[in-house]
């Protein structure tokens, strides 16, 4: 009788409707159980589909903007003003320690290969740059910000630090993350000056290259203006979070 009265739905889901009919009073529960599981398999597989498209989606998002803000800058002697760290910064803040550092990892491999995406070109020997120690300390610093903000947002809520606002919990681990990628850069530096690794380290001395010189402009210069980046990141990526493009949790590994 109830089949009777469905009669603009097809065969095929006429057949699956009699499966959930009551049979002598009572309902089937194993096909009915058997009917959920199997619709719940689909969407779940849908989903798996969906995530990962999403997640390659935002890595090579990220591999792209780190690489267009390398041609964003303030051209200095040997160590450009760029917006690299702001992307690296919110790679790490959206994407999480596994793939934020994946995207920063994609962007060096890509450089490296010959692609001309670094602030001065690109290839094998651009290793021998004096600034290249910032672009090691990229996807350690992405990794480091997604790390910080996975456990700190993951604390038990009777935990203080729970209690601390999100704006400055991410302001934290982003000064992590600009910390690192100045601490790998002048080691880096300092190590290319001291063994002489720079292909024009005559011309580079004459210039002005030296640790000293280095520390000044990152103290002095760099690290007020990547302050600004920090505060500008952790606002944007507080806004995201709100407006639910993102969630601290999307991208847990």
């Amino acid at each position: 009788m109830i089949l009777k009265k469905l009669p603009d739905l097809n065969e095929e889901i006429k057949i699956k409707f009699k499966l959930l009919l009551p049979t002598k009073n009572e309902i089937d529960f194993d096909k009915l159980v058997l009917y959920i599981y199997n619709k719940f398999k689909l969407i779940h597989k849908k989903m798996i589909v969906y995530n990962r498209n999403r997640i390659i989606i935002s890595i090579g998002l990220f591999t792209a903007l780190t690489a267009v803000g390398a041609y964003i800058k303030i051209p200095l002697p040997h160590v450009p003003i760029t917006l690299q760290t702001f992307f690296v910064i919110m790679s790490g803040n959206l994407l999480g320690y596994r793939y934020g550092s994946i995207s920063q990892l994609s962007y060096l491999v890509l450089g490296l290969i010959g692609l001309p995406i670094f602030a001065y070109g690109g290839g094998p020997g651009y290793i021998f740059q004096p600034s290249f120690g910032y672009l090691l300390g990229y996807p350690i610093a992405a990794f480091a910000i997604g790390l910080l903000l996975n456990l700190s947002f993951s604390i038990h809520k009777s935990n203080v630090i729970e209690r601390i606002r999100p704006i400055f919990k991410i302001l934290f681990a982003d000064l992590i993350g600009i910390l690192i990628i100045f601490f790998t850069g002048l080691s880096y530096l300092y190590l290319n000056i001291k063994y002489n690794l720079y292909l024009n380290i005559e011309s580079a001395t004459i210039s002005g290259l030296n640790f000293k010189y280095a520390l000044q402009s990152v103290v002095l210069l760099f690290f007020p203006v990547d302050l600004l980046k920090i505060i500008l990141a952790s606002w944007v990526t507080l806004k995201l979070k709100k407006q639910s493009f993102y969630r601290y949790n999307d991208f847990k590994a």
